[in-house]
């Protein structure tokens, strides 16, 4: 049995996608769906059972999730569950579903012997004043620069002081986009908005620079395709050994500029961008250079490779935007 959390929202439908296509349907998707569209994200997926969040955290709490599945073992907890908004301001609702939730199912798995991967965020990077290295000794000295990221900060700190960075596997995610993206509307990937706003008026919008170390359109972002998280998922999976917490990216910061005209040159056409002003709320927060180093990690999985930019814009434009938002 494979539990994935958030199994219907953006990486974690792409993780069920990827254990289906490795002929695994023993799946528990755990999710709130209410009224979102990510239910689409579950059709044609095969999976066993769908249990709300709250109910799931209640029976593993009480160490009741075994019985419940009628299963004697879970091979492994996918924890992609969260929210994900940057903007989000209830720090009470963050520190309740993205922290604590963490810390229970990670102290269950490790109690089971359950293989633990769970999502963090480059978001915990902040302004990246300290840079972007995942060694261990780095993450204790970053400073978030938004509650989001603040709460991804929060768990990757107590997971050190616990010392269970030798059981469990931690994700910082770059600019992550891809298939199956759409329900989470402002959050969606640039690569998605651009794909929307060329098709309807033939050009981009881009935030112009708010520092004068960039030009407009220049600012830099490590973009990683989905389906590559979801492959590396599966290897991390299948090689237990490999425990820490990780930057998950290319490894290559790339400009908002190269990416329109990813996109672009998917769809065929002239590359066309417009300059607007960066929203007020945006300035104090808003990243402008984001690039991995992802040497700790390859270092444990040296054949794991990465799409660029452009091979990953031109498969989910043509094999999805460009067929109806089509779900991987």
């Amino acid at each position: 049995m494979y539990i994935v959390t958030g199994g219907a929202g953006f990486i974690g439908s792409a993780v069920v996608k990827k254990l289906n296509d490795e002929g695994i349907t023993d799946i528990l998707i755990v999710d709130c769906l209410q009224k979102s569209e990510n239910w689409k994200n579950l059709v044609g997926k095969k999976y066993i059972d769908y249990l709300h969040k709250d109910l799931f955290l209640e029976l593993v709490a009480e160490d009741a999730i075994h019985e419940h599945l009628e299963v004697p073992a879970i091979t492994a907890i996918i924890h992609m569950g969260a929210c994900s908004s940057t903007t989000e301001e209830d720090m009470d609702y963050l520190m309740e579903n993205n922290v604590n939730y963490t810390k229970v199912l990670t102290e269950f798995s490790i109690h089971h012997e359950i293989r633990f991967i769970y999502a963090s965020s480059a978001a915990t990077y902040g302004a990246g004043e300290l840079g972007y290295s995942d060694d261990l000794e780095h993450i204790e000295k970053l400073k978030p620069m938004n509650r989001y990221g603040y709460s991804k900060q929060l768990v990757d700190e107590w997971i050190l002081r616990k010392g269970y960075q030798e059981l469990v596997c931690g994700l910082k995610f770059f600019n992550v986009y891809g298939p199956n993206e759409y329900h989470k509307e402002s959050m969606r990937s640039v690569v998605c908005v651009a794909f929307e706003q060329l098709k309807k008026t033939g050009k981009m919008k881009l935030f112009k620079s708010n520092s004068p170390k960039y030009q407009d359109g220049e600012q830099k972002r490590d973009f990683v395709y989905v389906k590559d998280c979801s492959e590396l998922i599966w290897a991390l999976i299948n090689n237990p050994e490999v425990n820490g917490i990780y930057n998950v990216g290319t490894g290559t910061a790339r400009t908002w500029n190269e990416l329109v005209a990813s996109v672009c040159s998917a769809l065929e056409i002239e590359t066309s961008i417009e300059y607007i002003d960066m929203p007020k709320h945006l300035e104090k927060q808003y990243q402008n250079f984001t690039e991995a180093e992802m040497t700790n990690l390859l270092k444990k999985l040296p054949d794991f490779t990465f799409r660029t930019l452009e091979a990953g814009a031109k498969d989910y434009v043509c094999n999805y935007l460009n067929k109806d938002y089509l779900t991987n």
